[in-house]
Order: structure tokens, then C-alpha cells, then sequence
């Protein structure tokens, strides 16, 4: 699905005055989806930062219709939602914007069951590492050695990959996407917005607090969380896997930048040794070889 950047919607879906922290990466993917559905879709938000965010009710920033739920209610709340418009002869894609906390810890059980029941909805964990909104704790897809305040030393356990898991639930497509390739995650909503069932988009969003790195950064960390391997951009499309071109040329390792440029940008990193860096890289191949085993059995 080819597109160019001068064909996109040029309206305002999310108004100034906002609550976001500057440089939130929320704002950022939150307009790509609005502008990639061009505004038809109606919205499910649990609770973080993207409740915070549109304002103080009964005002909203939001330019599409929203629905703030309950933490780990959202995916039953969509279910619900998308009978509701089909009933009504509104045949817009319903969207669910969830955090890694509502998707990965305490709404997955809701997450599992509308997957496995393959609810007619949209998906999109937007993951920015960490419970950002109460504090930066750590969540289920925090990655390894990560600070957090739950973590001062380095999250000692293995990150959940959450796209994987979702694969696992036979539903007909699953992708991972980037905050800093907006014409690839455009492209995935809008083809996703094409086919009936559950659809699941893994979405990174740095969060400059949270990570602890410079607000003027929040493009160039995506950016660089790519360009080093540790976040694959992949497509999974009923029946196909597929390396997204932003990432088919970091296949190569060679190609990849070091490590190191991602991490030593992020405070949160700043106890990872040399040792642990190797082990990190280690850690990078072995996800690399999974997608690309896949990629091989689901041609």
C-alpha cells in the first residue's frame, strides 16, 4: 500500500492545549492513526496518559469520538462498541489505544479473550516501556536492566514480546510499528481498517520522562531503536510474515548501528555495562532469528 505524504488529511484531529508533556510520543502516533482513517473511527481509551491528555471533561482535544474506560476494560468495551455501530449502519473501524500496562499486565486477560473470540476491531498498544502515567513502573514490556522506579538497579526480568503472543492467537494480522515511520504505520492502520476480525499493532513510543532523554529526541530514539535491531518492524497478514522495509536492510547485522547510540541516550540505560551490552546484542540476534524463522514458515 504505497503512500505519499502529500496525500494525507491535512485536518486538525487533535486540538492545541493539550496535556501532553512535550515531546510525548502519544500525540505523535495518536494523529498518524487519526489521519490515516482520515477521522472515521470511533476511539477507546483505558486508563494512562492518553485519558490525561485531551483535557479536563467536558472539554476534549480529541477531534473523534472517545470513550475513556476502566483499566483493563477496553477490549470488552470495543466489542460492545463495534456491535453497537454495526447496528447503527456506521461501518468506521473501531480503536482501541492502549498503554503496555492495560495491554501487557492488567487488561490482557480482556485483550486475550477479544482476540480469541476475533472481535471486528483496531488494536494499537502504544508502548512506551513503563506504567508512565503513576510513577514509571515497571510493566510487562519493560525491557531488561531498564531503570524504573520499580527497577532502580535494572529490570530483572525478560520484556513481554507482545506481538509474538498475539500471533500466537491466530487472528489475521499482527504488526509492529515506529512512532518515527509514520507513512509504515499509516499504511498497517489502513490495512488493518480492511480486514474483519482482530487486528493487534505494537506501536513504540519513547516516552522522554519515562526513558529519561531529552524531550527534542522522541523521533530520533524510535529512529534509532530501528536502526539498531532491538525494535523489527514485521507485518504478519492471514497467512504471510513479512520484514517491513524499514527494517528488511538491518537483517544484515553489519548494517545495524552499535548498541550503544540507543542506549547512551536513555538514562534509564545508564547501568548497563559493556558486559551487559554483549548480552543485550546476544538477546537482539536471538529476536532476530525468531521473525526470520517466521518469515520463512509463513510465506
Amino acid at each position: 500500500m504505497s503512500i505519499r505524504i502529500d496525500q494525507l488529511p491535512r485536518d486538525k484531529f487533535i486540538m492545541p492545549g493539550t496535556a501532553a508533556c512535550p515531546g510525548c510520543p502519544l500525540l505523535i502516533g495518536l494523529r498518524q492513526v487519526m489521519m490515516a482513517l482520515n477521522g472515521k473511527m470511533s476511539l477507546v481509551i483505558p486508563a494512562g496518559c492518553s485519558s490525561v491528555i485531551p483535557g479536563m471533561s467536558p472539554a476534549t482535544s480529541y477531534g473523534v469520538p472517545t470513550i475513556h474506560v476502566p483499566f483493563a476494560s477496553s477490549p470488552a468495551v470495543a466489542s460492545g462498541l463495534v456491535s453497537a455501530v454495526r447496528m447503527r449502519g456506521n461501518n468506521g473501524p473501531v480503536v482501541v489505544w492502549a498503554g503496555d500496562g492495560a495491554s501487557s499486565d492488567i487488561g490482557f486477560a480482556a485483550l486475550s479473550g477479544a482476540a480469541a473470540r476475533n472481535e471486528d476491531l483496531i488494536y494499537i498498544l502504544a508502548d512506551n516501556e513503563a506504567y508512565m502515567n503513576t510513577g514509571i513502573q515497571a510493566s510487562g514490556t519493560t525491557p531488561w536492566m531498564a531503570w524504573t522506579t520499580t527497577s532502580p538497579n535494572g529490570k530483572t526480568e525478560e520484556r513481554k514480546e507482545m506481538a509474538l503472543i498475539m500471533l500466537m492467537h491466530k487472528i489475521p494480522y499482527v504488526a509492529t510499528a515506529s512512532i518515527a515511520y509514520p507513512l509504515d504505520f499509516i499504511a498497517k492502520v489502513r490495512k488493518a481498517s480492511q480486514i474483519r476480525g482482530f487486528k493487534f499493532i505494537h506501536l513504540y513510543a519513547p516516552c522522554p520522562p519515562g526513558l529519561k532523554f531529552d524531550d527534542s529526541y522522541t523521533v530520533k530514539i524510535a529512529q534509532l531503536a530501528v536502526e539498531t535491531g532491538i525494535w523489527v518492524l514485521w507485518e504478519y497478514n492471514q497467512g504471510k510474515l513479512t520484514i517491513s522495509p524499514p527494517s528488511a536492510m538491518y537483517k544484515d547485522k553489519s548494517k545495524r548501528k552499535p548498541l550503544s547510540e540507543y542506549m547512551k541516550l536513555q538514562g534509564r540505560f545508564a547501568k548497563v555495562g559493556e558486559d551487559a551490552m554483549k548480552l543485550y546484542e546476544a538477546k537482539i540476534d536471538a529476536y532476530w532469528n525468531t521473525i526470520l524463522k517466521l518469515s520463512e514458515l509463513y510465506k
